[in-house]
């Protein structure tokens, strides 16, 4: 007795329920026509659904396994199918098993939806339909979170950014692979900054401070992500010293513990034609060149 409905599949006639499903989805994948341009591929296609169809349900199994391909005339599956015409093969199994007592053909491979919209909506789930795309957020989106609005095949999606994201993260957008079909799968570029630099859940910032600040000390204000601040600069300060704000970085997802906000301190020099002469002659003459 021929059983070339496995053989359609590439599976064994004692093969597991999995070992079916795992078949049927790299063969789909291979033969789906959004992927495989060559001509034959849709009916292919079409053909590995059928099949699947009938060894993925219990009973249409157990029927196929009395009968074999006598179910088909005599003809294998492939011949059958051929000969039948791709089109119209779903409206035939239909026929041969709702014949034997079974509801019907539940359409889980959904030919017809695949005639209408190009589509397989027996996919909807699988990941060999999920779609990729990269994507730059600001830097800003990536550190507090936020949504972010994408383009993709004409569609604009809005995506919700976890704060804390990291760059090269991949992010799972459900349904809304080609077609609807499958997921789609963003990786992540965070766009840089021109204010901060970011390390792990650390960020770092140059500020600038007045050069009386740094010499004699006083209190400057600093923009962070989280809040505006003012800070102490202490007296005799040097340029490039790192002044520490805990918890002022960016929020660790896991451990909800925010890093750290690192501040450089950069002399802002004043411009010796806005000085007032005589001050500007006496450092001139007073100030150390070393």
């Amino acid at each position: 007795m021929s059983n070339s409905l496995y053989e359609t599949l590439g599976v064994s006639e004692k093969a597991t329920g999995d070992e079916i499903k795992k078949a049927y989805r790299r063969l789909a994948r291979k033969y789906h026509p959004d992927i495989n341009k060559d001509p034959g591929a849709e009916d292919k296609f079409k053909e590995i659904n059928a099949a699947y169809e009938i060894l993925s349900d219990e009973k249409k199994r157990a029927q196929y396994d009395r009968h074999g391909d006598a179910m088909f005339g005599g003809q294998n599956f492939h011949d059958f199918a051929s000969s039948s015409g791709m089109g119209n093969l779903d409206e035939i199994l239909k026929n041969i098993f709702g014949g034997g007592g079974f509801s019907g053909f539940s359409s889980r491979s959904g030919f017809s939806g695949f005639r209408q919209t190009g589509g397989f909506s027996g996919f909807e789930d699988d990941e060999d339909l999920d779609s990729r795309a990269k994507v730059t957020i600001p830097f800003d989106v990536a550190v507090k979170g936020g949504e972010h609005s994408i383009n993709f095949n004409g569609e604009n999606i809005k995506i919700k950014i976890p704060n804390g994201i990291n760059d090269g993260e991949k992010l799972r957008i459900k349904g809304k692979g080609s077609g609807g079909r499958g997921d789609l799968i963003l990786t992540v570029n965070i766009a840089p900054s021109d204010e901060y630099e970011r390390d792990g859940d650390d960020l770092y910032k140059d500020v600038l401070i007045p050069l009386k600040t740094m010499m004699f000390g006083g209190k400057i204000d600093v923009k962070t992500p989280k809040k505006d601040v003012t800070i102490k600069i202490a007296e005799n300060s040097k340029s490039g010293q790192k002044i520490r704000l805990k918890g002022y970085g960016v929020q660790n997802r896991k451990s909800g513990i925010f890093g750290d906000l690192y501040l450089r301190a950069r002399v802002s020099l004043p411009d010796v034609n806005a000085l007032d002469g005589e001050l500007a002659e006496l450092m001139k003459q007073k100030l150390p060149e070393a």
